[in-house]
């Protein structure tokens, strides 16, 4: 198989990861309840593997910019000119 590299953003990832989710519970529940329907249980596996992989890669990132990159605290409150915060 080829690798292929795809950059996304954290939040693209986990739209893509909860459609992957929905279809997959789809596939698994739904359509082999309708008449003529041909399931690939091999490929099912597949996509449930692929989601927990990519769900893994969102944790990861997710904890990395929990932690702050600089060693003070970081605030909310945008220092004004003068340098001094620009709310009470």
């Amino acid at each position: 198989m080829k690798n292929i590299k795809l950059e996304v953003t954290l939040q693209e990832l986990l739209l893509v990861t909860t459609l992957m989710s929905d279809q997959l519970f789809r596939r698994e529940f739904i359509d082999p309840k309708m008449p003529g329907y041909k399931g690939d249980p091999a490929e099912l596996a597949m996509g449930k593997e692929l989601v927990l992989r990519l769900r893994s890669i969102v944790r990861q990132v997710s904890d990395s910019a929990a932690v702050p990159s600089s060693g003070r605290a970081p605030s909310h409150l945008s220092p004004t000119p003068n340098g001094i915060p620009d709310a009470v």
